[in-house]
């Protein structure tokens, strides 16, 4: 997962509203302040009209006279397009050392909560949910740098970016990117509030921790060993994925796992064992706890604190919606502003994939291979990757001796890069902006916001880097491939980046499908394309499924502002289950099934599940454009594009726009293609 400066600064950055209270600035002086502007410049005056509007929407009282106004606006707009050029370049320089310098900042005081080796004090949460910039927009407007910039570089809908950004320069666009800066006005202390409650529940995720040694099955069986904590959900599902290559207890852990699994979602996990309480032991698939192995005990659940926090970052975040005209509830303004995708075109694009007929060739496919019928923990099969028929065993211990610590993993990234096509002098240049550090959670990665800095891949290292670890590293180190990329080798600092989260997790998806060859590990299947097609198929499947609760709980919160943790709890699993009947009850044939709320990112990312689907999709179409050409060469090129719209990048990078029809088409092949070598071979007998 990427994550970013913080929650607030990408509000800011994705803002498409203005402030609802009534205008200060009358029209009159507004039209009297248009008609100054435009006299004697070479500015359009559709500029003109747009910038002196949208300031005066955000100006208040307390900004100023309307007098004030109108001299304000004559002494600080740019006539012509090099003093307007000239401003910009400073902005550029201000703010990457703002920004830059405030993610330092934020990095060096999360460090104890996200990264091994510090003691952690309970004040260490406390400055986790210090946000630096929650008063950047309340500084910028009472100095009056936000009025200057929305003035002169004022800020465009999508429509018009995606009607006319293909015509505009590089420079145009960081002049248009700038204006998505200063077109709302949310105050210091709700922008606090949202940081706050996100990085609570981010401390309570990267904290949830399974004690595995102390889950027991129906005979008092153990198959974890002592001190093994998987945290949820990220770690339990890879054991559930791993358990696939274990013939002998694979299914009997992976049943385990997901009674796990629903007893988080639910809440009925036991305290005691979450605590680690000497003598207890737990049977998830009953829900039973025992005291010395033979004595029924009654335990305590969780008081319903992981739908606190997410309740808790509902009404964060909702506080703001009255300072938004247009996009006026999280929901839109995550779709339309940060995603720049109509939340009804990404609902179709799942649709589209979940309700094809591929779905159910693809289950019989795997129901054959495993030999049983589905189970709901299948959403997770892992038997079309290369490394499904590999001993898990023998993979920790070849990476475990190829890293044996961080220094040795870092070491080896440019190398790393070289194999996938980067040319040896890009790939030094590239490493030297990355810094590996061990995660106390599953991972992420964090990226620089200026040049001088460095981004962060973290990953677990426990006892050296085991395959888990490894294999998240690769898909981490994708994304700080791109975030160093789109930094430095994009021509100005307003368009660095990438249109959406989606795209950044489209690359590291390319680079963690490619763990295995970069081991060295030779795959000569001849169906290994097909087998790939699949399994990025099947991922989407099960994904998009996660993203549609995830978007249905937000929309019934909405609907029920005043809500519970309590009732939050129970319309989730509600949520969770409809939307299980509607799209995978009738493949797998069991109904009523609360799975798809076990998503982590459901609870400490808001609304940020979505992005994995896109960028398998993303993905995958990147990676049929790229099959007769060099991925690092190719990856330079369409990363060093910048943020323009999602439509514009794809359209640039592989010359289509983001849909399910070229993966539907190969599945379908690869379906085709997996049955035939599936057929028993034909016997052959002499004539008499």
């Amino acid at each position: 997962m990427k994550k970013s400066l913080s929650l607030i600064f990408s509000i800011i950055l994705m803002t498409q509203s203005i402030s609802m209270k009534a205008q200060f600035v009358s029209e009159t002086i507004q039209a009297k302040t248009i008609h100054e502007l435009s006299r004697n410049s070479s500015i359009p005056n559709e500029i003109i009209i747009r910038g002196v509007n949208q300031i005066a929407m955000l100006w208040k009282e307390t900004d100023g006279s309307e007098l004030d106004f109108y001299t304000f606006c004559k002494g600080n707009f740019c006539k012509t397009p090099a003093e307007k050029e000239k401003l910009f370049s400073r902005l550029a320089n201000n703010f990457e050392v703002i920004f830059g310098h405030n993610n330092r900042i934020t990095l060096d005081l999360l460090r104890p909560i996200h990264v091994t080796g510090y003691e952690q004090l309970p004040i260490d949460e406390l400055f986790a949910t210090y946000d630096i910039n929650a008063h950047f927009s309340d500084d910028m407007f009472d100095n009056k740098i936000a009025f200057i910039v929305a003035l002169n570089f004022p800020y465009f809908t999508l429509k018009e970016k995606e009607d006319n950004g293909r015509y505009w320069s590089e420079l145009h666009w960081g002049y248009v990117r700038l204006g998505d800066y200063f077109y709302s006005r949310v105050p210091a202390n709700m922008q606090q509030a949202v940081t706050a409650a996100v990085s609570n529940a981010d401390n309570y995720i990267a904290n949830y921790n399974i004690p595995m040694w102390l889950i027991d099955n129906s005979q008092n069986l153990s198959f974890w060993a002592s001190e093994t904590k998987l945290i949820s959900h990220w770690g339990l599902r890879d054991e559930i994925k791993a358990a696939y290559s274990d013939s002998y207890y694979g299914y009997t852990k992976q049943h385990l796992i997901y009674g796990i699994m629903k007893a988080i979602i639910d809440q009925s996990i036991p305290s005691e064992v979450m605590r680690e309480t000497e003598g207890y032991r737990w049977k998830p698939i009953s829900n039973k706890t025992y005291l010395f192995g033979n004595i029924e005990v009654e335990t305590t659940p969780e008081p319903n604190t992981r739908y606190q926090h997410l309740l808790n970052i509902f009404r964060a975040l909702s506080a703001t919606d009255k300072y938004y005209s247009g996009n006026s509830t999280f929901i839109s303004r995550k779709f339309e502003s940060e995603l720049e995708m109509q939340l009804i075109d990404v609902e179709n694009l799942f649709i589209s994939l979940m309700t094809s007929p591929q779905v159910k060739q693809v289950a019989e496919i795997i129901s054959k291979r495993l030999g049983r019928k589905l189970q709901p923990f299948d959403i997770w099969y892992d038997g079309f990757k290369s490394r499904s028929s590999i001993d898990q065993g023998k993979l920790d211990a070849d990476v475990r001796e190829k890293y044996p610590n961080v220094a040795a993993f870092q070491k080896d990234l440019p190398n790393i890069l070289v194999k996938l096509g980067f040319t040896p002098e890009k790939s030094k240049e590239i490493c030297k902006f990355i810094q590996t550090d061990p995660s106390i959670g599953a991972g992420h990665a964090w990226g620089a916001e200026m040049k001088s800095d460095k981004s962060m891949l973290r990953t677990r290292f426990v006892n050296g880097m085991d395959y888990k670890g490894y294999n998240i590293g690769i898909h981490e180190f994708g994304h700080t491939v791109e975030q160093t990329i789109s930094l430095h080798d994009v021509h100005n600092y307003f368009l660095k980046g990438v249109p959406n989260t989606a795209f950044t997790e489209a690359l590291a998806f390319t680079f963690q499908q490619k763990d295995l060859e970069l081991l060295d590990y030779e795959n000569n299947d001849e169906l290994v394309e097909y087998l790939n097609t699949l399994d990025i198929f099947w991922g989407c499947y099960e994904i998009m499924g996660v993203s549609l609760v995830d978007i249905n709980v937000w929309k019934w919160m909405y609907e029920n502002p005043n809500a519970t943790a309590w009732d939050l709890k129970y319309a989730t699993m509600r949520i969770a289950k409809e939307v299980w009947n509607q799209y995978y009850a009738p493949v797998f044939g069991i109904p009523d099934q609360p799975i798809l709320a076990i998503y982590s990112h459901m609870i400490d990312a808001p609304l940020y599940l979505s992005a994995y689907p896109i960028g398998h999709i993303i993905d995958f179409q990147i990676g049929n454009f790229l099959k007769d050409k060099n991925l690092g060469d190719e990856v330079c090129r369409m990363y060093a594009m910048g943020r323009v719209t999602p439509k514009l990048w794809m359209e640039r990078s592989v010359g289509s726009q983001i849909n399910t029809k070229e993966l539907l088409t190969s599945t379908q092949t690869a379906i085709h293609k997996i049955n035939e070598a599936m057929k028993p071979a034909k016997k052959t007998s002499k004539k008499q």
